[in-house]
């Protein structure tokens, strides 16, 4: 045994000046669902509402130990990493420069420096992260700070652990299963790297978004890979490349052991959690749920440990969240639709609704010289199948149309 798993044990003991242990909480709801026994392990939970203050801290105090004139830290974040330094900073009493896109909501600005207080100064600069980046690792560098780095640091790796050493302490035993969100793979890395040596009994399963999966390339590849694409909807998890660092702790794993969760469906998950339980999730911190789904027939009559990486959710987003999660269900569609220039086409196509059928939005640009006008149209139901019905009858009744509820062009254009 490595001299990690004691390391952890002390971090997690440091922490103690900062907060309590997050809970290990069993969900009864899940538990039922599944035939398991589902623990939640709520990093939403911390004091800035995910787990990233626990690495903040650890990195921070490590090197104030062994660097006790350092004073001053820098990072580039646009969330959680952010605000968990600005936390550390006021606790240590350090000067704590924290770089964000200019693009970066208001709220998480707001809430940075409500942690930091007076000893945190946001800048704000770059349209995109690796502008930022750039800018905060030359000013790092100009004003002899340290630079934090969100996950790729053996520090915060450690103090990442401390999910995995409480967890343990709560449960009284080792899990059968646990099932962990990865970004940039500091939780992962820090969370397995102590379960291996302390529980090798303990099986995984990693979850990303399907628009930021840098594991799963990374394991394919044998080596971290940078993505050419990434979808920043779950901004908690959307990492073009995963750390050196992290990876080099994961990569024993197998690309079987990576499940993706598609962003939309991810938005259900968020729905079903704060209206059936009233856990507010962001949508890094519903990845590990989300896939429950598609453990159901291995996790019955088992332990499962889902960590939940964060809560800090902007409900100025629910609607689009809403609106994302009915689009997955099939309870909400867009069409574009060929209505023909006639008295009593409308009703015609109205009396095709069922009585379940909303129309959620309807636009219609009418043009004199011609026979059709075209309809955007979006509706809701209560039902998946309603929409087959309803393609049924207007296919029967000559109506041209166009589902664009999933061309993402079109979509993005229109709705």
């Amino acid at each position: 045994m490595t001299d990690f798993p004691q390391n952890a044990r002390l971090a997690t003991a440091a922490l103690r000046d900062l907060f309590d242990p997050t809970p290990l909480q069993r969900n009864d709801f899940l538990s039922a669902r599944y035939g398991a026994e589902i623990w939640l392990k709520r990093e939403d939970l911390t004091p800035v509402r995910s787990y990233k203050l626990r690495g903040a801290f650890t990195a921070m105090r490590k090197v104030r130990d062994a660097q006790p004139g350092q004073g001053h830290f820098v990072c580039a974040s646009a969330g959680n990493h952010a605000q968990g330094m600005a936390f550390a900073c006021r606790h240590f009493g350090v000067q704590g420069t924290i770089f964000m896109p200019v693009t970066t909501p208001q709220q998480k600005i707001d809430k940075t420096r409500a942690f930091g207080g007076d000893k945190v100064q946001i800048v704000l600069t770059g349209d995109y992260f690796d502008q930022t980046l750039a800018s905060a690792q030359t000013f790092c560098a100009q004003a002899g700070a340290h630079f934090l780095a969100p996950f790729d640091d053996e520090d915060v790796i450690l103090g990442q652990a401390s999910v995995a050493v409480e967890m343990m302490e709560q449960l009284g035993r080792a899990p059968d299963l646990v099932v962990l969100p990865v970004g940039g793979g500091g939780l992962s890395a820090g969370v397995t790297s102590y379960l291996r040596e302390v529980a090798p009994e303990v099986d995984y399963r990693f979850v990303e978004p399907l628009g930021g999966a840098s594991l799963m390339a990374a394991l394919q590849a044998g080596e971290p890979v940078t993505l050419k694409r990434v979808n920043s909807f779950v901004d908690g998890a959307a990492v073009a490349r995963i750390g050196a660092r992290t990876f080099a702790r994961l990569a024993w794993a197998s690309p079987d052991q990576v499940l993706l969760a598609p962003e939309d469906r991810i938005c259900g998950t968020m729905l079903e959690m704060l209206n059936v339980e009233g856990i507010v999730l962001e949508p890094a911190g519903a990845l590990s749920i989300d896939v429950l789904p598609l453990l159901a027939d291995r996790i019955a009559g088992k332990t499962v440990v889902c960590v939940t990486s964060g809560g800090n959710f902007d409900f100025e987003r629910l609607p689009e969240v809403k609106e994302r999660a009915q689009r997955f269900a099939g309870l909400k569609k867009y069409f574009i639709l060929r209505m023909p220039q006639r008295p009593g086409a409308l009703r015609e196509f109205l009396e095709m609704l069922g009585p379940d059928d909303d129309i959620a939005r309807f636009e219609y640009l009418k043009k004199s010289a011609r026979n059709f006008g075209s309809v955007l149209i979006g509706i809701e139901t209560k039902q998946a199948d309603s929409f087959g019905r309803l393609t049924a009858l207007l296919d029967a009744a000559g109506f041209a149309y166009r589902d664009i509820t999933d061309d993402e062009a079109l979509a993005e254009f229109l709705i």
